[in-house]
C-alpha cells in the first residue's frame, strides 16, 4: 500500500506560479512512475506530467510552464506551475503507479483568477 499527500494548492491570478507537493510514504519501493493529474468541472481527468526515474513527460498544454521533480530522500514528488492561465484551474491529483495498480492522493484545489 502507498498513501499519497498532496499540498499546495490555492488560489493565484494568471500569470502567477504554485508548486504542488505530494508525499508518498508506505511501500513506496514498488513505485516505478509518479505523476499529476487534473480534473476541472465537468471534465475528465487528464494527464499533466509524469517521472519515470529520470524520464518525464508533460501534457502538451503545460509543455514549458510546469516542471516535475522528485526528491527520492524525502519520497516527495513536486509540480511547480508558472505562467498559470484560467485554464489551469482544476482539481490536481498526486497518483503512484506499480506494475499492476495505481494509488491516488486526495486531491488539492488550483485556482487561477484571470
Amino acid at each position: 500500500q502507498v498513501q499519497l499527500v498532496e499540498s499546495g494548492g490555492g488560489l493565484v491570478q494568471a500569470g502567477g506560479s504554485l508548486r504542488l507537493s505530494c508525499a508518498a510514504s508506505g511501500s513506496v519501493f514498488s513505485v516505478k512512475a509518479m505523476g499529476w493529474y487534473r480534473q476541472a468541472p465537468g471534465k475528465q481527468r487528464e494527464l499533466v506530467a509524469r517521472i519515470t526515474g529520470r524520464i518525464t513527460n508533460y501534457a502538451d498544454s503545460v509543455q514549458g510552464r510546469f516542471t516535475i521533480s522528485r526528491d527520492n530522500a524525502k519520497n516527495t514528488v513536486y509540480l511547480q506551475m508558472n505562467s498559470l492561465k484560467p485554464e489551469d484551474t482544476a482539481v490536481y491529483y498526486c497518483n503512484a503507479q506499480e506494475i499492476f495498480r495505481d494509488y491516488w492522493g486526495q486531491g488539492t484545489q488550483v485556482t487561477v483568477s484571470s
